[in-house]
């Protein structure tokens, strides 16, 4: 009663009342708007004035930029439901936002700031993010979360060793693979939660019959299996020992979505492209093993990762997220839908334009645009909600 009391009592701005508001609106025109940067980049059109080559920046800032935005307003509303504890808002959920802002001016304007300044603004976030989970976590003896933070330390670990690989070496390598493998396990932990849990719900009330299957031995193997081919790949991702690995874990992924039942989803867009972008996870383990055994060009795996797996699923949680947290019905609009069908189809396009580098131009400025439009359109669509204020919504949990 007093926890609730006190969520009433915040008369502070409405886009601070909880951490999905912010991030979720400033990291997707930030994703946005930095894809349709990056494409004259590319093309050679336009340069940039970071202390990063080109292609750093751009991996660089949808790495350790875009996605760290989307994963903190994600744990920052989703941890008070695990605890039972008052959510980061105010003053400290500003100081944030504004920090995770400096850090993406200086790493793009880092020629002028200096390669260590630029460093240590943007790490400086996921340092704090990690802090602030962890307290909470503890505080609330919600042990068996701890390993979100782990998980957030190392995508700390990663973005440091960026900063250093591409200052003394020239250009990042080992860094990158740490942090897509990072996002694959947050994608296998937290979607393995959230994606059977919703089905379920949804299914008991709109669909009887087959259910999910609940986490079992076989979802930790899945993701232990994960981890281990993960690392195999960071270390060495051309090897045969790592290519098997991969495959293996492609497999598992692939029989542990079908067992949550997602064919049976397609009347509720909202638990349909949660499936979807999930599906991405093996997709990218199988085509990485392509790649390692000599089968597949380098980097369609990674793309089937970032773009379809990562792109797909945070907008996929933010939209709904969004919905639930706001007071608003839990359904796909139009709008919605055509978010996640631009997504889907730049996911796919992406991958095509390194399987077919004949056609890779007009591939990936489909691939661009359609990125551009999935998250510019959902700041256009949800900004309204995200910035405005509904007092319920502090009292609205969404299971995570």
């Amino acid at each position: 009663m007093a926890t609730m009391v006190k969520l009433r009592a915040y008369q502070g701005p409405a886009l601070f009342s909880y951490g999905f508001r912010p991030f979720f609106l400033l990291g997707s025109i930030y994703a946005g708007l930095a894809i349709l940067l990056w494409l004259p980049v590319f093309m050679g059109e336009l340069s940039l004035v970071s202390a990063f080559i080109p292609r750093d920046w751009h991996i660089h800032e949808m790495l350790y930029g875009f996605l760290p935005a989307v994963i903190t307003g994600f744990l920052f509303t989703a941890i008070p439901n695990w605890t039972g504890r008052l959510p980061l808002r105010g003053r400290p959920l500003m100081f944030l936002v504004a920090l995770w802002a400096a850090g993406r001016v200086c790493i793009t304007f880092s020629a002028y700031t200096g390669w260590l300044a630029a460093m240590l603004v943007d790490t400086s976030f996921l340092l704090l993010v990690a802090a602030a989970a962890a307290r909470e976590i503890i505080a609330g003896r919600k042990w068996n979360n701890l390993s979100i933070v782990v998980l957030i330390l190392v995508l700390l670990g990663g973005n440091v060793a960026f900063h250093l690989e591409a200052h003394f070496s020239g250009a990042a390598d080992f860094s990158i693979r740490v942090g897509i493998a990072v996002v694959v396990l947050l994608i296998s932990l937290i979607g393995g939660r959230i994606i059977p849990s919703f089905t379920r719900n949804w299914l008991v009330r709109e669909n009887p019959g087959r259910l999910p299957v609940p986490f079992a031995r076989f979802d930790m193997l899945s993701v232990a299996v994960g981890a281990i081919a993960l690392a195999c790949w960071i270390v060495s991702a051309a090897t045969v020992w790592t290519g098997c690995a991969l495959a293996l874990a492609g497999a598992l992924h692939l029989i542990r979505l079908g067992r949550w039942a997602g064919y049976r989803t397609g009347r509720e867009r909202l638990l349909l492209v949660l499936h979807v972008g999930y599906a991405f996870v093996p997709v990218g383990f199988l085509l990485n093993a392509g790649s390692a055994f000599g089968v597949a060009p380098v980097g369609a795996g990674v793309h089937a990762w970032m773009v379809g797996a990562a792109g797909v699923m945070t907008l996929a949680v933010m939209t709904r997220a969004s919905l639930g947290h706001t007071g608003q019905q839990l359904k796909a609009s139009v709008v919605t839908q055509a978010i996640y069908g631009s997504i889907i189809v730049a996911a796919v396009a992406r991958i095509c334009a390194v399987l077919e580098p004949v056609h890779s131009v007009l591939l990936l400025h489909v691939a661009a645009f359609g990125w551009a439009a999935a998250f510019l359109g959902f700041a256009l669509s949800y900004g309204p909600i995200l910035v405005g204020f509904d007092k319920d919504v502090a009292q609205r949990p969404v299971a995570a």
